[in-house]
């Protein structure tokens, strides 16, 4: 009887829980699909889905081969974070992993998450697996707003035509004060597995964090090029060094966890940064699309590794 009781204490919370998933949940589709909406009524769905047709094949398979190289360079950098040492072979299968789950099931489980499961599974250090995974992600989002930054005098005109002129040096601010505030406060030290995720950052040397840095910079210029190879591909004639400050802004807004893997959000934001430069926004739609296609197919050997991982 006691069993029952304490299970049936516990389902209350359990399913609230769930609910509130739920919620979450609906109220991203309902953001990505309200903002999807906007800008397929503005750009003409028809005229997007031609728009994406007429793309040369080529650029398209340009693009998947760097979203391919980009990933296989960033296990380099995680690499770099951990200690024990895995084969470059299982990091990568590792990282794909990751980025065909935030690809393809988005909102359902994130793909840090998964990676840093079976990262666990391999090593056996859940902490060191969290903070690995978190130095990775933070060098990399270090790296997009330093080349935002030295880029943001190229890109000045253009967003002070839309009233962002300020935008960049705000976010990089930001995030320069919230590094600060994280790395020096600590928050949830006393807990055991946070205090022990955070006493891998002591292990990690100036010289460890330049080369992280050093990577991940290489990395974030071939995700810009790797839209520019898009925009080609669509017969743009945009100035490359302006990828360097409108995609690190489309990747930010992207990120914010509002929508379903930032879809509409980045539509929006593709639409209004690229019409900034006298793109159709049927154009800037078709390009964001691109984007997304292209990683998808590029994210595919991560449902290879999921397989293999699991018939092992």
């Amino acid at each position: 009887m006691a069993r029952v009781l304490a299970t049936g204490d516990k389902a209350p919370g359990g399913i609230r829980k769930v609910l509130r998933k739920v919620l979450i949940l609906t109220l991203k589709f309902a953001v990505s699909g309200g903002l999807l909406w906007l800008v397929l009524r503005r750009a003409g769905l028809q005229r997007v889905l031609n728009t994406v047709k007429s793309m040369d094949p080529w650029f398209f398979l340009a693009a998947t081969a760097l979203y391919i190289l980009g990933t296989f360079v960033s296990i380099f950098r995680w690499r770099l974070f951990l200690t024990a040492r895995l084969a470059a072979k299982k990091l990568f299968s590792l990282y794909m992993l990751g980025s065909f789950f935030n690809t393809f099931l988005p909102g359902m489980i994130g793909g840090d998450a998964v990676k840093g499961y079976y990262l666990y599974k391999e090593t056996g250090g859940m902490a060191e697996a969290m903070a690995s995974i978190f130095m990775d992600r933070y060098l990399g989002f270090a790296a997009l707003m330093l080349i935002a930054f030295l880029a943001y005098p190229v890109g000045f005109p253009y967003l002070e035509g839309k009233g962002l002129a300020w935008l960049i040096p705000v976010i990089f601010a930001s995030f320069v004060v919230l590094s600060l505030l994280f790395f020096k406060l600590r928050l949830g030290k006393r807990i055991k597995l946070l205090a022990d995720f955070y006493g891998y950052f002591g292990v990690y040397t100036k010289q460890t964090i330049f080369k992280g840095m050093l990577i991940s910079l290489a990395v974030q210029c071939i995700s810009n090029i790797l839209v520019y190879v898009l925009s080609l591909g669509f017969g743009l004639n945009v100035s490359l060094p302006l990828f360097f400050v409108f995609v690190p802004l489309i990747t930010t807004f992207s990120s914010i966890p509002l929508s379903i893997s930032g879809l509409g959000i980045r539509e929006a934001a593709f639409v209004l940064l690229f019409g900034s430069v006298g793109v159709p926004p049927q154009t800037a739609t078709a390009l964001s699309f691109a984007l997304f296609l292209s990683t998808a197919a590029g994210s595919l050997p991560g449902l290879y590794a999921y397989l293999k991982i699991k018939k092992s």
